[in-house]
């Protein structure tokens, strides 16, 4: 489900990680990371060596090294993967025993590339942060795949044609059995770096698809976690992409709601709701012929908008109520036939994501671990009276017709029942994991918060009350104490009415 994203289209959200001085820490433990002394430390003795490195959108110096695992964990022999692991040390001079794994979204998404560490800044004080690119992503053995890269120009960008070759060229291209790069594996995977560091457990954060990686590792690995942070939650009763038009829908008409209950943006845009279904309707009589200037390179170019690629465009524009705040104005300029707005709008919210996102593993896990739970009958059921529909669940999974299908394990679908502490954390406006979603969970984790922001969409962490309420909780290690409330005065941004912004 970025971000950054489990997701359809999933969101590397914005942040730097946390300064400090590391220089002198380095210095004082050497390159062996667990060498400095901590409070009730493991016996194990670490067996990964790390250096000294600087990671992008990390301030501080961090360490840096590989691990290699089995591609084939059962069999134990063969092909191995280079797992990148990254440690940004702890900032006290006698750090807490267990770090704060960072589990990232997507499915496809690199833990050392989301650049979310900034928002944990008051743990980092105290634990060392673990960044371990997944197998498949970032620089884990990634199984890069992708039709239309940023730079092939807008028609490919908007082209809704699925190519078959191109996904089957992805394949032959890769030295990697795709069917071997599943969630499951990977948190094996996971748990076998953190012995290799000498971590007795961990504190696991997982945003989006990895709150679903966080839940998989709590069922598999239980006496090895302390807490568990999940953010835009996805329990394994969401099979992706099943439920994404349905909630797509939900995150649609709150914006229209309420920009029909804002005095302002309804005054500048009256019947948007109604408007925008006239153009959809027309769309499916015709696609829309446009011309329109690239925002990414200034160059003018002819392009066809089909009614599929505009509804897909505008569910990426939820994500963010920032970004949503400039829906309404983009949205009525299109109806009217200006379609510049919406398309650098577009644009704006997926320029590079592609180049971020290893699509070959996204296709790995919901090929192998959703797709097969997923019969016409629940996607006609799931996906009725919306705007959306059946169409959008079709071609995600089009390319599943030939990718290759690992296995999951027995009951794997099941939800998972911990009574670790656990904090789940939803945007009131989230459009692929809403607060429903996080209900869900809550009801096989008996130790656990749910807490609802108002006003915010897909990720809750760049909020201070969040970012404050993360640090107790991991603090502590309990919920005891702890306040749902976080944000209670939000409300989505004020939205545009012309391109000056909003009225004061």
């Amino acid at each position: 489900m970025a971000g950054e994203t489990l997701t359809p289209d999933p969101r590397v959200l914005p942040g730097k990680g946390g300064g400090g001085r590391l220089a002198a820490l380095i210095l004082v433990c050497g390159v062996l990371v667990g060498a400095c002394e901590r409070k009730g430390g493991s016996s194990t003795a670490p067996r990964l060596v790390l250096s000294a490195c600087r990671v992008e959108g990390i301030e501080s110096q961090a360490l840096c090294g590989t691990y290699e695992v089995f591609e084939d964990r059962a069999a134990k022999q063969g092909r191995k993967i280079p797992l990148r692991v990254v440690v940004v040390p702890a900032l006290a001079a006698s750090p807490e025993p267990d770090p704060l794994v960072l589990l990232a979204g997507g499915p496809g998404q690199a833990a050392s590339e989301v650049k979310v560490l900034k928002a944990v800044d008051r743990i980092h004080r105290l634990r060392d942060i673990l960044l371990v690119d997944q197998r498949g992503t970032g620089a884990s053995g990634p199984l890069k795949c992708n039709p239309a890269p940023p730079d092939a120009g807008l028609a490919a960008q908007f082209d809704d044609a699925y190519r078959e070759e191109e996904f089957l060229k992805c394949l032959s291209g890769y030295d990697a059995d795709p069917r071997l790069y599943t969630t499951p594996i990977a948190m094996d995977d996971l748990d076998e770096v953190r012995e290799a560091l000498g971590y007795p457990k961990l504190n696991l954060w997982g945003i989006s698809y990895g709150t679903r990686a966080a839940l998989v590792y709590m069922r598999q690995h239980p006496e090895r976690v302390r807490t568990a942070i999940l953010d835009g939650v996805a329990p394994l009763s969401l099979y992706l992409p099943l439920y994404a038009a349905r909630d797509g829908q939900r995150a649609l008409d709150l914006l229209f709601t309420h920009c029909e209950q804002d005095v302002d943006c309804a005054k500048a845009f009256p019947g948007l709701r109604g408007h925008v279904k006239a153009l959809l309707d027309r769309m499916e009589q015709a696609p829309v012929k446009v011309n329109a200037v690239n925002p990414l390179t200034g160059v003018p170019e002819d392009i066809t908008l089909s009614r599929k690629v505009f509804l897909q465009a505008l569910y990426g524009q939820l994500y963010s109520p920032d970004l949503a705040a400039l829906a309404p104005l983009a949205l009525s300029k299109a109806v009217q036939g200006d379609w510049a707005p919406f398309i650098a709008l577009s644009q704006g919210i997926t320029g590079g994501l592609s180049e971020s996102v290893s699509h070959g593993m996204f296709f790995s896990v919901i090929c192998a671990e959703d797709a097969p739970f997923i019969t016409e009958e629940t996607l006609v059921r799931e996906t009725a009276g919306t705007w959306f529909g059946a169409s959008m669940v079709r071609d995600m999974l089009e390319p599943c017709r030939v990718w290759p299908k690992g296995s999951v394990p027995e009951g794997y679908r099941q939800p998972v029942s911990s009574a670790v502490p656990t904090l789940l954390l939803s945007g009131e406006l989230d459009p692929v994991t809403p607060p429903s979603w996080a209900e869900e969970a809550k009801k096989t984790l008996s130790h656990s918060l749910h807490v609802v922001v108002p006003g915010v969409g897909h990720n809750t962490m760049a909020l201070g009350c969040i970012q404050t309420l993360m640090a107790d909780f991991v603090k502590q290690g309990s919920l005891e104490g702890l306040k749902p409330e976080c944000g209670a005065a939000l409300t989505r941004p004020p939205f545009f009415t012309s391109f000056a912004g909003p009225v004061p």
